[in-house]
């Protein structure tokens, strides 16, 4: 909480507009400071920020050094290539980000120099006395002077679903902010009646303001598949530089030409570096974005997309995340029993009305009572005409269902408001000649006094203190299951009771309400704990209506109490996590009264546990914890703007559903990347090993530059971009998430990678080796011989990543289009080499005699045939090691 300074004293007819000015001056404007954001340098940096970039980089100036202009050119264009689609994707989704961006409070009524003014809401200073009204959005901080039935929604910033009645004063020092009723806060909307305040902080020195500082020094953390990726890179850059260095080491030895033998070395590293990886992986993400968006999912960070196929830990907000953030009524109690009466959280409530409680007269009394003591303007087929106090509205919905000539016919005659004193409002109806009713709604404690009957549909019947005293310990159980309650009473006269009517009344019953849960919450929630995802509720409501909303969406079981841990308790057991608290912390799935450092805290505990964590909400309050947290979502239609600023995917259907369907499209593509990352990596070493192997048994240069650029990036990249575009393994959702410390490739996957590499090369050393040994080819002829086996082999090589090698002809490979349009693709290009002049010289394509086809394709099957085999003998291994145990 934003301790705030004694309030200056302010005339009563509010400042003068110089005053004002000198005050603006000294505080400076009401505004808040923008999240800042990446410039167009920056992002342009980014692009350029890793290893492999740089070892392409030196590639490149070693290729110009030794006067290989065309090779050192060609090499920068592809760094350019990767850093122009970075660049082009993140700027795009930057751009759909602004399409978000709310305005702020733009105006405020103020009083200045005695009169009411519309002013820009930036111009407000302390002492200044604002005129707030239903509909209105609180322009800064301020204590109020007077209130009539002011109501104000904090769901933004303390997580209370339900209005906030508001009274006139100061809170006392130290008082939460979510239990300080004298004090309105900054962009939180009035609901209903209006009132004075004097502001007290306005711009970074509101609440609001303080939880955007939060927010700003709030670092984000590197996504799991950024920290993998560059430790690949380590990982290449090590391989590469041992490689290039031991071979002009050796050939240096051998008396080599140093020309060559640098020519040989850029060779080396060109091939080691999957110069089609980040195209590749941005690519398969930027895909994914596009699916997420059919989805209504905006994603602003295109690695984040990946990262919820790691997510082992949700922690959710309730309103508007888990619950619609309105209020319905959910339960009416009356003498004849209790009953739910949800429509848009239980779809069985129709079976309930049609035997029970919710068929009773009981209840329709209760429906008209409803109608009648009720000031809100009800619209069932347009609700931006419905204005009025929230539960009125509920309370209208609840009365959906009556004819409406009955509450035409009910004229009204008198009304008692609502006031802090008698919290009870009343009203007096003509229903007919010689018939007067009288309508009361209220506190329970403030009702019952007034009654001394029960209702009953053949009439009043004696209320004892004992059941009075049984009614209010049911009021207190709603309570205590975190719903507000109201009570219900009434009486009929054959004339107008007069001023005091409030009297004699006859107890009808209860009716609580409750921020309806989401319908698409609980399958999505049970969707979670298929994939092995925990879900943990962090809410600044009541611990009660966190364990109530909990329990409706499934997140706790409906007969289990359910351990909440509170804000006051959070601390301690984070500070001191000894065995018990430990326990209690892995254990707890509700925590209630949390403050939006809390959340940044508990999002801190779980991710020193190894934890990939993932934040939803809606509100200012969970905008720090959407930054912190490994993937950040917020909700896009009843969501802040500060919130939005935060996330890295926005759901702009705020459906909790949406998010499994973006967890399991990250899960597609962490496998898809795995997979052409298998794929590229055995293509590259096969490369290395095959430069290496014939440029020691026929000193030379056996490939060119280009040649390696080629192979990279047409035979390599579009195969690769076609696994990572498919649909996946099958079974995704019903595994535990990734572990983030388990690297992208494994050792088991380094080892399945040099077997299929020594399988490729092989290959291309025995083509090599047999033109220029048994066939007497020229070094040329071989060089070519060598580029097209290298080019098919690597194509056919995509066949060998289907999951189950034993169903080839239905394996998702064979079944993905891409790879066949792939191939096709392909396949063209490298025909156009040898039948297109231009490309002939540029790759130093030379004839090929006619027996060359079948060589290439010789050895390009051979390879294929040790690779198949040896998945064989590791599948079966796999299966007899399975059956023995």
């Amino acid at each position: 909480m934003v301790p705030a300074a004694a309030p200056p004293p302010t005339p009563a007819p509010g400042l003068t507009t110089a005053e004002a000015q000198r005050r603006l001056r000294e505080t400076g404007p009401n505004v808040l400071v923008t999240i800042a954001r990446d410039t167009l340098l920056r992002l342009i940096i980014r692009q350029f920020q890793s290893i492999t970039v740089l070892v392409l980089a030196v590639a490149a100036a070693v290729s110009v050094f030794t006067g290989d202009y065309l090779e050192g050119i060609a090499i920068g264009a592809v760094v350019l290539l990767n850093a122009a689609i970075g660049f082009a994707l993140e700027w795009q989704a930057r751009a759909s980000m602004d399409a978000l961006h709310a305005l702020d409070v733009p105006q405020a009524r103020a009083l200045r120099d005695g009169q009411p003014r519309r002013i820009p809401a930036a111009e407000l200073v302390p002492g200044d006395v604002l005129l707030l009204e239903a509909g209105d959005l609180v322009p800064a901080d301020a204590d109020l002077l007077d209130a009539h039935q002011l109501q104000v929604n904090e769901s933004a910033l303390t997580g209370e679903s339900l209005p906030v009645a508001k009274v006139p004063g100061v809170a006392p020092a130290g008082t939460p902010l979510a239990e300080q009723r004298q004090r309105v806060f900054k962009g939180t909307a009035v609901v209903d009646g209006n009132g004075r305040a004097l502001v007290v902080a306005t711009g970074m020195r509101t609440e609001l303001g303080h939880v955007t500082k939060l927010v700003q020094s709030t670092e984000r953390p590197p996504t799991p598949l950024e920290t993998k990726l560059d430790a690949l890179g380590k990982q290449l850059l090590w391989l590469t530089g041992a490689l290039t260095l031991g071979y002009v080491g050796l050939g240096w030895a051998q008396g080599q030409p140093l020309g060559q033998v640098l020519k040989t070395g850029v060779v080396l590293a060109v091939a080691a570096i999957p110069e089609g990886l980040a195209i590749v992986a941005t690519l398969a993400m930027a895909f994914g974005t596009l699916r997420l968006a059919r989805q209504r999912v905006l994603v602003k960070h295109l690695p984040a997309v990946e990262t919820l196929g790691s997510t082992s830990v949700i922690v959710t907000d309730k309103t508007g995340t888990l619950t619609q953030n309105r209020i319905e009524v959910h339960t009416v109690w009356l003498p004849e029993g209790r009953a739910e009466v949800m429509p848009t959280a239980r779809p069985d409530a129709g079976e309930c009305a049609a035997a029970g409680v919710l068929a009773g007269p009981g209840f329709a009394h209760v429906q008209l009572l409803a109608a009648l003591c009720n000031n809100a303007t009800y619209h069932p087929t347009d609700p931006s005409r419905t204005t009025g106090d929230p539960l009125e509205i509920a309370l209208w919905q609840l009365a959906g269902t009556l004819p409406g000539g009955a509450l035409a016919a009910a004229n009204r005659l008198a009304e008692q408001a609502f006031s802090a004193d008698t919290r009870l409002m009343g009203t007096v109806h003509q229903l007919a000649p010689g018939r007067c009713l009288v309508a009361v709604k209220g506190a329970t404690e403030a009702v019952l006094p007034h009654c001394c009957h029960q209702w009953t549909a053949a009439g009043p019947v004696l209320l004892s203190t004992e059941e009075k005293a049984l009614w209010l310990a049911r009021a207190e159980e709603l309570a205590t299951n975190g719903l507000r309650t109201l009570a219900f009473a009434s009486a009929e006269w054959p004339e107008h009771p007069g001023s005091d009517f409030v009297r004699e009344l006859a107890w009808v019953g209860l009716v609580a309400f409750l921020d309806p849960p989401r319908l698409e919450v609980a399958p999505a929630l049970a969707a979670c704990r298929t994939a092995g995802i925990r879900v943990i509720m962090a809410t600044g409501d009541h611990p009660a209506t966190a364990r109530t909303v909990a329990r409706q969406v499934g997140l706790l079981d409906r007969n289990d109490d359910g351990d909440v841990i509170t804000g006051d308790e959070l601390p301690d057991l984070l500070r001191h996590p000894n065995g018990a608290g430990r326990r209690r912390l892995h254990r707890a799935q509700v925590f209630a009264r949390v403050s939006p450092a809390q959340k940044l805290d508990l999002i801190t505990y779980y991710q020193q546990g190894s934890q990939v964590v993932g934040m939803t909400g809606d509100g200012v309050n969970d905008a720090p914890a959407l930054r912190r947290a490994d993937i950040g979502i917020a909700m896009g239609q009843r969501g802040t703007q500060v919130a939005a600023e935060a996330a890295d995917l926005v759901l702009q259907d705020d459906a909790f559903g949406s998010i499994v369907v973006a967890i399991e499209q990250g899960r597609v593509i962490l496998a898809n990347i795995r997979t052409f990352l298998l794929y590229l990596m055995s293509c590259n070493l096969s490369e290395v090993l095959i430069v290496t192997s014939v440029a020691v048994l026929h000193p030379g240069v056996p490939l060119w530059p280009l040649q390696i650029l080629f192979l990279n990036l047409l035979t390599d990249v579009f195969p690769a971009l076609a696994l990572a575009l498919g649909p996946g393994p099958a079974g995704l959702m019903t595994r535990p998430p990734r572990s983030p410390k388990k690297p992208l490739l494994t050792g088991r996957d380094w080892r399945r990678t040099g077997l299929y590499a020594l399988a490729l090369t092989i290959g291309g050393v025995g083509a090599f080796s047999f033109a220029r040994w048994k066939m007497g080819w020229s070094f040329e002829v071989c060089n070519n011989v060598l580029f097209y086996q290298m080019a098919l082999v690597q194509l056919l090589h995509v066949f060998d990543f289907a999951a189950d090698h034993r169903t080839f002809w239905r394996s998702e490979v064979v079944r993905n289009r891409y790879v066949w349009g792939a191939l096709a693709l392909c396949g063209a290009v490298v025909m156009a080499t040898y039948l297109v002049p231009g490309l002939r010289a540029l790759l130093n394509i030379v004839p090929l005699p006619p027996a060359a086809l079948g060589l290439i394709v010789g050895f390009s099957l051979l390879s294929v045939l040790l690779v198949q085999a040896g998945r064989w003998v590791a599948a079966s291994d796999s299966k007899a090691v399975a059956e023995a145990a």
